[in-house]
């Protein structure tokens, strides 16, 4: 990992190094803390932070979900997100808002941990890279029981059920793993929602077993204004492996199209039609080139 300049911790722009937090952390020990996965693209007018509201309005779900209070406003927040930006001079980056509860407490029960709060940036391409489909593998384990957990706030401890997944993926020898939901779905990818196009219409598992994610919900407004018919139901695992084409989508991934589920090959390895179109256009959108979705964007 490239190490920038500054991180923001608590109010305050810290030297990277000296960013340190106490070995008794809570969220250290108990998987307590909320973040978000937030990218800037670099634009014509200079660097642009892609769905920065709906990132932090997340964000503060999830820290109430967990009994957070986050001690910074949304527009402080924003505010930071955006000098740290500046700060750091990386217009084409990742962007990770952490809030987590720190030293005073231990035990399940976290109340009279500080909540503490952190934003950091770094250099950081496509996470599952950005050349031909990728390799899947239906994992072994599930998404947990919606009753179980939030599914949809992004909790550190629920990610545990995706780093499994991911180390199976690697076992494998593939790029990465498809989880199903507990009733034998199509769920999603340990850090991804999924879509399969099937005679060109596009099916994504409904909300519910996943995490509706913010590059999720921009698929789904791009295809619906190429008038492509978008489904949200229940997908199961011959109907993913008959598909005409598969993708992931995610902020880290972005638009990753899928070549292989098990031993099953989708479209011939190569990328579809539909998938390629709404690559091609999210690429323009967070690049400032598409006019009808600027408002996507909060420029730094």
């Amino acid at each position: 990992m490239k190490e920038l300049n500054k991180i923001w911790l608590d109010g305050e722009f810290v030297n990277w190094q000296s960013s340190k937090i106490h070995i008794l952390n809570h969220s250290l020990h108990y998987g307590s803390a909320v973040f978000e996965g937030i990218r800037a693209y670099k634009t014509k007018k200079g660097s642009a932070i892609f769905r920065l509201p709906e990132h932090i309005d997340r964000l503060f779900y999830s820290a109430s979900c967990m009994g957070m209070k986050i001690p910074f406003s949304k527009e402080e927040i924003r505010e930071a997100i955006l000098k740290l930006v500046k700060i750091n001079k990386e217009d084409k980056c990742y962007i990770r808002p952490l809030v987590f509860f720190g030293y005073g407490k231990m035990g399940l029960n976290p109340k009279g941990a500080l909540v503490k709060t952190a934003i950091i940036n770094w250099p950081w391409g496509a996470y599952l890279g950005e050349g031909k489909p990728i390799r899947t593998v239906i994992s072994k384990y599930t998404r947990p029981h919606p009753k179980s957990t939030i599914m949809n706030a992004k909790i550190s401890g629920t990610y545990s059920n995706s780093i499994l997944a991911s180390l199976e993926a690697q076992k494998a020898k593939v790029e990465e793993a498809i989880l199903l939901d507990f009733q034998g779905f199509i769920a999603e990818g340990p850090g991804e929602n999924i879509f399969m196009v099937k005679n060109r219409k596009i099916f994504t598992p409904p909300k519910g077993t996943i995490l509706p994610g913010i590059t999720r919900d921009s698929v789904i407004k791009i295809a619906k204004n190429y008038k492509i018919s978008v489904e949200e139901k229940k997908i199961t695992t011959q109907e993913i492996k008959t598909a005409d084409e598969v993708f992931f989508t995610g902020t880290a991934v972005e638009i990753c199209p899928i070549g292989k589920i098990d031993k099953t090959i989708i479209n011939k390895g190569e990328i579809g039609e539909i998938t390629k179109k709404i690559k091609n256009t999210y690429q323009k959108i967070v690049c400032g080139e598409e006019k009808k979705y600027l408002e996507w964007l909060t420029f730094v």
